[in-house]
């Protein structure tokens, strides 16, 4: 790590920890819950709103920003902070993610993936070259090397084949960044290997030897489920470096999120937030609240009192209103009151470890979900 980029754990609770990323544009405390922005923005939020609920970082996404508005773009117009008005720290995803999702519009060789984009039916080449030079245009704090997210479910030999060819894009990805790179911006390595431990391993492995100041684990949450998924984390965080920040790609939920900082991870990210509240469904420390549901229609109490959010502090009732209404406020409302209760869980848990209490709170808010999800 540069003297620019730095991690440093500051307390430890068995597994668990909290510490911080130290990055030009600011520090990162860890664990941390890193909101959305596929496309320079975090949906329904206004960037000032989403600094308010404590986000010390957000992500955005290479794929689709180099499809529009164009990396390029981008660049010529300050870069991604100028852009879309944020000045803390950004990471983005390389596009690999989108390897696997959008299996039908691409094909994948040694070179790289081409794709049809899905916006216009053009061609495009994504490279572990061409990732790493859209990441740097956009100016990107964190970014990603490019890899295969190896789909679920996958034979032991398709994940050893495409876990091999993550490796050797990811041996790329390092020399391009090498090429391009600002100060004190940092490339993470991303481990795969499906739910194959052995693989698992192996990939960890070959990461460290390439040399990251970060390190992901990816491929996981895309239907493996939740016991498949702690077991990776636990195979994964029991070889990677103590020294260097661990990042559980697209989770999740609460729980999810609770158990994989039990694992040792320090870093998050996930649509759910955003994605939830536009239709209507609020994630509150008494669980999930289902503001569509019929028997808030007349309830006037706050959506959740135990928040520090002001849009928490909106009746059940107006809120229930608003989304059976199709009002767009409904949407942005319950948006900010479920990113604000994710850092809120985030600073609860960094507090938890440091108290050595980790344990006991995670097991508490698991009760509540279990229970509203009952309900």
């Amino acid at each position: 790590m540069s003297a620019l980029f730095s991690f440093a754990v500051s307390a430890q609770d068995g597994a668990a920890r909290t510490g911080a990323i130290t990055s030009p544009r600011g520090v990162i405390r860890t664990p941390a819950f890193m909101p959305v922005g596929t496309a320079a923005t975090v949906k329904a939020m206004f960037p000032e709103d989403v600094a308010s609920t404590g986000a010390d970082i957000i992500l955005g996404n290479t794929y689709h920003l180099m499809l529009r508005p164009g990396a390029e773009r981008v660049a010529k117009l300050g870069g991604l902070h100028t852009f879309m008005h944020w000045d803390k720290p950004i990471l983005t995803d390389s596009g690999g993610y989108q390897v696997m999702s959008l299996a039908k519009l691409r094909r994948i060789t040694e070179e790289g993936v081409t794709f049809q984009s899905h916006l216009d039916g053009a061609t495009v080449s994504l490279t572990p070259e061409r990732a790493i030079e859209v990441q740097c245009l956009l100016g990107s704090d964190i970014q990603m090397v490019l890899d295969e997210c190896t789909p679920h479910p996958a034979t032991r030999d398709e994940a050893k084949a495409s876990l091999d060819l993550s490796m050797r894009w990811a041996e790329r990805s390092k020399a391009a960044f090498g090429k391009m790179t600002a100060p004190g911006q940092a490339l993470f390595g991303i481990v795969q290997g499906s739910v194959y431990a052995d693989l698992r391993e192996e990939s960890a492995r070959a990461l460290m030897d390439i040399g990251f100041p970060g390190y992901a684990v990816g491929g996981l949450a895309v239907g493996e489920g939740q016991e498949a998924m702690f077991d990776m984390v636990e195979v994964s965080t029991a070889l990677l470096p103590q020294d260097r920040p661990r990042y559980l790609m697209g989770v999740g939920t609460p729980q999810d999120m609770l158990g994989a900082i039990a694992r040792g991870m320090d870093m998050f990210d996930c649509v759910m937030p955003t994605r939830s509240g536009r239709h209507g469904q609020a994630f509150t420390w008494g669980g999930r609240v289902n503001l569509r549901n019929a028997r808030f229609a007349e309830d006037p109490s706050p959506l959740d009192p135990e928040s520090a959010c002001p849009a928490a502090q909106y009746e059940r009732a107006y809120l229930h209103h608003l989304v059976k209404s199709g009002e767009m406020l409904g949407s942005m409302l319950v948006s900010y009151a479920n990113v604000q209760f994710y850092q809120e869980l985030m600073a609860h848990a960094r507090q938890a470890i440091a108290d050595k209490t980790f344990a006991a709170f995670a097991e508490d808010v698991a009760q509540r979900y279990a229970c509203s999800e009952a309900d």
